[in-house]
């Protein structure tokens, strides 16, 4: 398995044009967004992850249907989730969306996830009113980074 410290994202604008986002872990700028899987309990069209790593790994498939022992670079991220605050928010209230981190002790709060499902990188906008996750400044995870978390953020593509 390989670490990298940067990840370029292409994607198309609203008025058809070729963009390009990086991605830099050792920044904060590292929040991205993907389409909601429709589950029926989700009503936000999106959902939202802070990357703690990039990686990618060569492999061979040697299992049932294997063709040939031909290596593959596989692409994945790291990431800690968000999860967006079911409130009267959203552009029929003029207000912007709220979300926060799954807490460490849920089983959903980090995953792995293939970086061609990313729609592109968001500003989610720390709402300092909520105060600091951790008042203390003391992780609870060193590979999280989260002393410095905030408790709520607001989401603004």
């Amino acid at each position: 398995i390989y670490q990298h410290l940067l990840l370029c994202l292409n994607y198309t604008t609203y008025d058809l044009q070729h963009e390009t986002e990086t991605v830099n872990l050792k920044t904060d700028r590292c929040d991205i967004m993907l389409l909601s899987q429709p589950d029926g309990l989700k009503t936000h069209p999106f959902c939202y992850a802070h990357i703690l790593g990039i990686y990618h790994a060569n492999v061979i498939y040697t299992g049932p249907g294997s063709r040939n022992y031909q290596s593959r670079c596989i692409e994945f991220l790291w990431v800690h989730w968000f999860e967006v605050l079911d409130q009267p928010l959203g552009w029929e209230h003029l207000a912007l969306n709220i979300a926060c981190f799954v807490l460490m002790a849920s089983t959903d709060a980090f995953g792995f996830m293939d970086p061609a499902n990313i729609l592109r990188c968001c500003h989610l906008i720390p709402a300092f009113k909520g105060g600091k996750l951790h008042s203390d400044g003391i992780a609870m995870s060193h590979h999280a980074r989260n002393s410095e978390d905030w408790k709520h953020y607001y989401i603004n593509w």
